[in-house]
């Protein structure tokens, strides 16, 4: 069974992704025969759909979409504000990008959303889209997990990192089921955090242009940041031993990695551990590092 990976930083790690795709389609013997890469999800910066993370990158949208469609790699769309109201649906803007990644690919583009409100204009505006689930609804209990993979309209749904171990109700899911879930591997977010939706609300009023204050991250570690080091350590990391062991052999085969909002020097470092034979890390990293127009920090 194949593992596919879900990867960050459509827009925002576009001189990133133009050097490894390459990388990885050439030299495919560097990298595990058991994953692909499924996606590539992104908004750009100042996108008033977006939610999650702030998107940032300022490539143009149609080499972006050039670059995925050379490779063919299924773009996602991330446009998972929850607090959307009517009168942003007709945002030009991110209706201009729906228009570009909806058509001229002839691999099936994707949107990551929230806000139903959303979902319903896009089925209808823009039906040849296929549609994800956002982990931004914090589905933290199994009945609504549940309920969202009934959906006929989600080929795929993010879970909260929160369930990611609780196998027994996992494996007796049934195997439609278990193919649309998508599993989120690498989240750093104390297990413990109740302000969770919050956080992401906030994110989604300053995609508004809205004034609102920070959200203060009540994580013990907060002040460290994102630390691979750390996430790896958390409860709910999913790392390749329990994809190739847990996972796969339970029919469970999507695979997010999280990082928009992080340095293109981690991203790397996320495709080293997830997608890249130890033996191979090396000649990874020198293919990328001596790239001459890659700022990776």
């Amino acid at each position: 069974m194949t593992a596919y990976y879900h990867l960050p930083g459509l827009f925002e790690f576009y001189d990133l992704y133009r050097v490894f795709l390459p990388l990885f389609q050439r030299h495919r013997e560097y990298f595990y025969d058991w994953c692909e890469i499924g996606s590539i999800y992104g908004a750009p910066a100042d996108c008033l759909w977006g939610g999650g993370r702030v998107g940032f990158g300022d490539n143009r949208p149609e080499d972006v979409a050039a670059l995925m469609r050379d490779h063919g790699i299924s773009a996602r769309l991330t446009f998972s504000n929850s607090l959307l109201r009517s009168e942003h649906l007709s945002d030009r803007r991110c209706n201009a990008l729906c228009a570009l990644f909806e058509s001229g690919s002839s691999i099936q583009n994707g949107v990551i959303l929230c806000s139903d409100l959303l979902l319903a204009y896009l089925r209808e505006r823009y039906p040849d889209f296929y549609f994800v689930s956002s982990t931004t609804k914090v589905l933290t209990e199994f009945r609504e997990l549940e309920a969202e993979l009934n959906r006929p309209e989600f080929r795929y749904v993010v879970p909260d990192f929160r369930l990611n171990k609780a196998f027994d109700r996992l494996n007796a899911l049934s195997d439609a089921h278990k193919r649309k879930l998508e599993f989120l591997c690498n989240e750093c977010c104390w297990i413990g955090c109740p302000d969770r939706k919050a956080c992401y609300e906030t994110v989604s009023r300053k995609n508004l242009g809205e004034d609102c204050p920070e959200h203060v991250c009540a994580s013990p570690q907060a002040e460290r940041g994102y630390r691979f080091s750390d996430a790896m350590r958390n409860p709910a990391f999913i790392g390749i031993e329990e994809i190739q062991n847990l996972y796969l052999p339970n029919g469970f085969s999507h695979f997010k990695i999280e990082g928009r909002s992080l340095g293109s020097a981690l991203i790397l470092e996320f495709l080293l551990y997830y997608m890249t034979k130890p033996e191979a890390r090396l000649k990874v990293r020198e293919e990328i590092y001596l790239d001459s127009s890659l700022d990776l920090f």
